[in-house]
């Protein structure tokens, strides 16, 4: 499979380092529009650099697109009618109707179309996925520092938006009921939120989210009945808790290891190879990303009536 990457920023050139390494995929060229920025990756990983994803048409199978969020939408359209296969980071678009266009598109021309949500590639959150059956209660806290990168959605698209996902994924339902809060702190847009999400089956998920927090967590507690797990996805760690017997049972459980980046690439390139439908798609993509606009929406609004 002949792919190339998109954007070599952050998330480019992380992405550039896990195909280049793919066995089975090669990795004919970076793109990005600064031209010192492309040359230094590609050097590294002995590849071509582009300043133009036009470059590429005719001469890969498939890109990952991993530009700026607000750049996704018209970079992958082209990329499509073009005949590539894609990987788009997260979100996949900035808005429905892009969204919408995109997966009509890669349908039409029956090419996979996967959104990047690396979290569900998570050891820890897969070994956990498997033994939650009927959540009924999801609660997660994911914190990171003030980071330039990515200041350019709020921190519901840029972080939160992995656990409204991972929600999705476990709660196994429709969203029926969207409440939100949060907070403008260093930026001009929201810095925190909170989210609470109702799902059709009677499960709720209560989110969390921080971009200018002192210390990076990634925690994820599930509960369904007789049985509770707690989850850090940063050091790949799970607490299974139980009652056994009229005595509380705690199981501790480790996964670590793994290169989640790694195996979503693998995962891109059986897809295409097979071309055979993503497992996270664009329609997960898009529903990741409608109820992102949705808490956001719901956090402005709130914020309006303080202003």
């Amino acid at each position: 499979m002949k792919i190339a990457v998109i954007g070599a920023g952050h998330m480019g050139r992380y992405h550039a380092e896990k195909f280049a390494a793919l066995r089975g995929a090669k990795l004919v060229a970076v793109v990005d529009a600064d031209s010192a920025r492309a040359s230094a990756l590609a050097s590294k990983l002995d590849t071509e650099p582009l300043i133009n994803h036009r470059e590429l048409f005719g001469k890969v199978d498939a890109a990952v697109v991993a530009v700026p969020t607000d750049r996704h939408h018209a970079v992958a359209r082209e990329c499509l009618q073009q005949g590539m296969h894609l990987l788009i980071e997260k979100p996949i678009a900035t808005t429905l109707a892009e969204a919408d266009e995109l997966i009509e598109l890669a349908a039409r021309k029956q090419l996979v179309l996967q959104t990047g949500h690396v979290e569900r590639y998570n050891k820890a959150f897969r070994a956990l996925a498997k033994r939650m059956e009927r959540p009924i209660f999801i609660e997660s806290e994911r914190l990171a520092a003030f980071k330039q990168r990515g200041a350019e959605v709020d921190v519901v698209l840029d972080l939160m938006i992995h656990d409204l996902d991972l929600a999705c994924s476990l709660a196994r339902a429709e969203p029926s009921n969207v409440s939100a809060l949060g907070f403008r702190v260093v930026t001009n847009d929201i810095d925190i939120a909170n989210a609470r999400i109702e799902f059709e089956n009677g499960c709720v998920a209560s989110l969390s989210a921080s971009r200018v927090s002192q210390t990076a967590v990634r925690k994820l507690r599930v509960f369904q009945p007789g049985l509770y797990v707690s989850a850090d996805l940063q050091a790949g760690k799970l607490r299974y808790v139980r009652s056994a017997k009229g005595e509380i049972e705690q199981i501790d459980e480790t996964h670590p290891g793994g290169d989640a980046l790694a195996d979503q690439a693998a995962a891109f390139a059986t897809a295409v190879r097979k071309n055979s439908a993503a497992e996270i798609d664009g329609s997960q993509g898009r529903r990741a990303l409608e109820l992102a606009l949705t808490v956001g929406r719901l956090v402005r609004e709130r914020l309006q009536k303080f202003a």
